[in-house]
C-alpha cells in the first residue's frame, strides 16, 4: 500500500514545486521590473529638474543682458546728451569769458575737464555693459581691441590665436565666451601677476573651443570654485551646454578649455 502512496505524493509535489518555483521567479522578474521602472522614473525626474535648472539659468542671463543692454543704451542716450550738451555750454562760456577779459577760464576749464572725464567714463561703462562692437565686429575682432589696449599697458600682454576664416557665432555663444574670457582676463589681471596671456579660439560643425592660458602664479584647483568669477563663468558655461576645465598648479599659471556646442539655445540671448 506504501508502494502506491509514494508516486501518488511524489505526482503532486513536483507540479507544485514548479508552480512556486515559476512564481518565485515571476516574483524576482517582476521586482527586477519595478526597480528598473523605478530606475528609469528617477533618472527622469532628476533630468527634468537640470533640464529646469538650465532653462531657469538661461533665462535669468538673458534677463541680465536685457537689462545690462537697456542700461548701457539710457546711458548713451540720456546721460551721453546732457553731459556733451553741458561741454558744449562750457566751451561757450570760456570763449565769451576770453572775450570779455572776466577770468573765468580757469574755473571753467577745470568744469570743462570734469565733464569730459564723465562723458569718458560713461561711454567705458556703456561699452563694459554691452560692447557695441560685438554685434558689429564679431567676437574676435572685439577681444582684439580689448587685447591691444590692455597689451599697450605694458604690464600684461595678450595673444589672441584665430583661424583665418572663424565663422561668424550664434549671438547667444557670442555673448556668453566674451562675458566668460572677459572675466578669465579680469581674474588674470587682478589676481595672477602674469605678463602674458594666450587666448587660442577655433571652432567646428559641432563646438567652439576656446583655451586661455597665462604665466602667472596659478591657482589652487581645490578653491577655484569658490569665487563668484569662477561660479559665474560655470554658470554661463552651463547655461550654453558646455564643458569648462581648469587644469593649473599653484605657482605654475593658469589654463582653461571652454567648449560649447554649437546648437540653437532655447534663449538666444544666454
Amino acid at each position: 500500500m506504501e508502494t502506491i502512496k509514494n508516486p501518488v505524493y511524489i505526482d503532486v509535489l513536483i507540479p507544485l514545486m514548479v508552480i512556486i518555483f515559476i512564481i518565485g521567479v515571476g516574483v524576482v522578474l517582476l521586482y527586477q521590473h519595478f526597480q528598473k521602472n523605478l530606475f528609469i522614473h528617477k533618472l527622469k525626474q532628476e533630468t527634468l529638474k537640470a533640464n529646469y535648472h538650465n532653462d531657469l539659468l538661461r533665462s535669468n542671463i538673458k534677463a541680465e543682458e536685457e537689462e545690462r543692454k537697456r542700461i548701457a543704451q539710457d546711458l548713451h542716450d540720456e546721460m551721453g546728451a546732457v553731459l556733451s550738451i553741458m561741454r558744449m555750454n562750457l566751451v561757450l562760456l570760456e570763449q565769451q569769458s576770453q572775450q570779455t577779459n572776466v577770468s573765468l577760464t580757469p574755473g571753467l576749464e577745470n568744469v570743462r575737464k570734469l565733464t569730459e572725464n564723465a562723458i569718458t567714463s560713461m561711454r567705458n561703462i556703456s561699452h563694459r555693459l554691452m560692447p557695441p562692437q560685438l554685434e558689429t565686429f564679431g567676437l574676435v575682432k572685439t577681444l582684439e581691441a580689448v587685447a591691444r589696449q590692455i597689451s599697450e599697458s605694458g604690464k600684461t600682454v595678450i595673444h589672441i590665436h584665430t583661424p583665418d576664416q572663424m565663422p561668424d557665432l550664434p549671438w547667444g555663444i557670442k555673448l556668453g565666451l566674451y562675458r566668460i574670457v572677459m572675466e578669465l582676463i579680469n581674474n588674470t589681471i587682478k589676481h595672477s601677476g602674469a605678463t602674458q596671456v594666450t587666448i587660442d579660439i577655433h571652432s567646428s560643425n559641432e563646438q567652439v573651443v576656446c583655451q586661455y592660458t597665462d604665466n602667472g602664479k596659478g591657482i589652487n584647483k581645490a578653491d577655484s570654485g569658490n569665487g563668484l568669477g569662477f561660479k559665474s563663468i560655470e554658470g554661463r558655461i552651463n547655461a550654453m551646454n558646455g564643458f569648462f576645465e581648469i587644469d593649473t598648479v599653484q605657482g605654475h599659471g593658469f589654463k582653461a578649455a571652454i567648449r560649447i556646442p554649437l546648437v540653437p539655445l532655447q534663449n538666444e540671448g544666454v
